[in-house]
């Protein structure tokens, strides 16, 4: 009887030749080889093999990387130059200025490599790549609106609309805007897709994340006129017939601010100007003909609101002078994270380091939020001087804090962890007679930065992209605040007066 054929022994990838395997991890993406270094100890010291980052270093700068010594390997110096990238640490950046006589900027969003931004009624929006290289179309100016627009967003194509099929639709997104004359506008590739309407006033703020999963997801809304709406951004038909899903009442005064909760996506916190704090369940909104049975939890903070962000359960809440953590579970106030004495302009926070910072007047105040769960009167961990008024742009990543004043001309950033300054530049030019213009609006994104000043007859826009700079910021050029970049200067032809 003839004996059954055996299958051959398993090989294993840490069966192969290592040189083997680190050639073969010279094709795989800065994810993939990450991820290979997690699956094993083994794999990890091959996955950092030298020429792995090498390879990598040059695909991400189109540059050599430098020499190194002292046993500092390739992955080393990238995540060096990554960090320091992220941190604006160069004094040549490329650096795009785009003048017009026209209103101040409003609002601006910053998206990879697509600007967008609002001049009173008018949103304008620029396919920066594009329109580096000349094409036709990468400009767009968005004139629907009737009066001025109060909050601007950005989702992805692929969850608001199941049309444009065959599209990249990943790799897209849509704007949405609010504004004044009652409406809510989405916008794709400069064109009105639909036109929201409900509130009995002007609408005030959007959500910023899309509630609900897959197909049902629904925008939230809050108006002037006190009530929060949900709206199905799938809905057919050029004006948004049947769009609104739900009106949320309970609020008395204009609701300010609106964030989807961090730990579940149906859960909707909004904040009105008598800094009333509600948390609706959207899920049983949409489906319930009682309006006001979702609404699941309420507190009360004091003082005017100024922001707030939701991280996991907990709801840091930025109104008067100090920060209040509240868990949306039990709608407890957990601890006063911050005081910024006399009063508060503007409020970020990176959560997950425990980090939170605060502009006032003058200065921003870095804060760790682990040092004050046990003080009755918290401490900052650094201050953050370096402007002469009020600190009302303020950004926060897991790498830097920048920070701008509207009568500073200039913005600073710092060290995220321990507030040490790494960079400082004008966000707007010198006019001719000498004047200068602070900055009324920034936008961050990664390595990127936009920054919006204007005068008495004419706005500006810098963009600014660190991600080929070269020359890094000496301790000395950043001490000094006084720093000027050669620009790629763009006259106002292609625009037209508000």
């Amino acid at each position: 009887m003839a004996e059954p054929l055996r299958s051959p022994p398993a090989t294993a990838i840490t069966d192969l030749d290592e040189d083997a395997v680190v050639h073969c991890a010279g094709f795989l993406s800065l994810r993939d080889v990450c991820n290979l270094a997690m699956t094993s100890s083994a794999l990890k010291r091959l996955a950092y093999s030298d020429s792995i980052w090498q390879r990598i270093f040059r695909e991400q700068w189109h540059q050599q990387l430098p020499p190194h010594s002292g046993g500092i390997g390739a992955r080393e110096v990238y995540l060096a130059r990554h960090a320091a990238v992220r941190q604006f640490k160069f004094v040549d950046p490329f650096v795009l200025e785009l003048r017009e006589h026209a209103k101040p900027v409003n609002q601006l969003l910053l998206c990879e490599n697509h600007l967008f931004w609002s001049q009173g009624s008018i949103v304008k929006t620029i396919d920066l790549d594009g329109y580096l290289k000349g094409k036709a179309n990468s400009f767009h100016m968005l004139s629907d609106h009737k009066a001025r627009i109060t909050c601007m967003r950005l989702f992805p194509l692929n969850e608001v609309t199941s049309l444009f099929r065959g599209e990249m639709q990943g790799e897209q997104n849509v704007l949405v805007t609010s504004s004044c004359d009652h409406s809510i506008r989405l916008w794709w590739k400069g064109s009105n897709l639909r036109c929201f309407r409900g509130h009995n006033g002007p609408v005030l703020s959007l959500s910023n994340k899309l509630l609900g999963e897959d197909s049902s997801k629904v925008l939230a809304s809050g108006g002037e006129d006190g009530t929060v709406r949900l709206w199905s951004l799938r809905s057919y038909g050029r004006r948004g017939q049947r769009a609104l899903k739900a009106t949320l009442y309970g609020h008395e005064k204009p609701v300010n601010l609106i964030s989807v909760a961090g730990h579940k996506s149906s859960l909707l916190v909004t904040i009105s100007r008598d800094s009333k704090v509600r948390v609706w369940d959207t899920g049983a909104a949409t489906s319930s003909a009682v309006r006001t049975s979702c609404c699941v939890g309420m507190t009360s903070v004091p003082g005017t609101p100024v922001n707030m962000k939701c991280h996991e359960s907990l709801l840091y809440v930025a109104a008067g002078p100090t920060v209040t953590a509240v868990d949306l579970r039990t709608m407890q106030k957990v601890i006063t994270a911050a005081v910024h004495r006399p009063k508060m302009c503007s409020f970020d926070a990176v959560p997950s380091k425990y980090l939170i910072c605060t502009g006032g007047d003058s200065r921003a105040m870095l804060w760790d939020i682990r040092r004050n769960q046990e003080s009755l009167k918290p401490e900052p961990i650094a201050e953050l001087d370096g402007h002469c008024g009020p600190v009302t742009s303020l950004y926060m990543d897991s790498y830097k804090i920048v920070t701008g004043c509207p009568d500073s001309a200039y913005v600073n950033v710092w060290e995220v962890d321990t507030g040490v300054r790494t960079n400082s530049f004008l966000c707007s030019s010198i006019e001719n007679d000498g004047t200068e213009s602070g900055c009324d609006a920034m936008a961050v994104d990664g390595c990127r930065i936009t920054t919006a000043s204007s005068g008495e007859d004419w706005s500006v826009v810098h963009f600014r992209d660190f991600n080929n700079a070269t020359n890094s910021v000496t301790k000395s050029e950043c001490e000094q605040s006084s720093k000027f970049w050669d620009s790629i200067s763009v006259s106002d032809d292609y625009h037209t007066d508000d």
